[in-house]
């Protein structure tokens, strides 16, 4: 497993190592091989507001984004390497002390959600949304325990 982060923001202290180790267990957990390559980005609100509206249409920061190699049908230079993830570093913040969350916690919270996207998991309909959100609380407990 391999996890790569690109850290772009500021606002946002991180351990950048411990995430990337929690990372790897998400991706253990969700079932990949152990040549899995993810790229993590963490974004400040005005790229992630830009990266939402160009790929979603939609105005505003979006908390986590996904892009899946393999959904997009890209060709990359390795073909191990399972999509990005971006979030974004000010609504970790916002979210975290709305749910009441540490940002560590809301940060890996997000990076589950967006790993479970690059696996194939998918909130369109109800059901779907009710699996992921039961997908994404078992791993987040199970990591915050060890």
């Amino acid at each position: 497993m391999e996890v790569l982060i690109d850290n772009q923001q500021t606002s946002l202290e991180l351990d950048t190592k411990k995430l990337q180790t929690k990372m790897e267990q998400v991706l253990r957990e969700s079932g990949c091989d152990e040549s899995t390559i993810v790229s993590t980005i963490i974004v400040d609100a005005g790229k992630m507001a830009d990266l939402n509206f160009r790929y979603r249409g939609k105005s505003g920061p979006t908390n986590v984004l996904s892009f899946s190699q393999a959904e997009a049908g890209q060709i990359t230079a390795d073909p191990n390497l399972l999509g990005d993830v971006v979030i974004c570093s000010d609504r970790v913040i916002s979210d975290s002390e709305e749910l009441n969350y540490t940002h560590e916690e809301m940060l890996l919270y997000l990076a589950i959600h967006g790993i479970l996207h690059l696996v194939g998991y998918t909130h369109e309909s109800q059901l779907d949304a009710s699996e992921m959100e039961q997908r994404v609380e078992t791993i987040f407990n199970k990591l915050m325990d060890s």
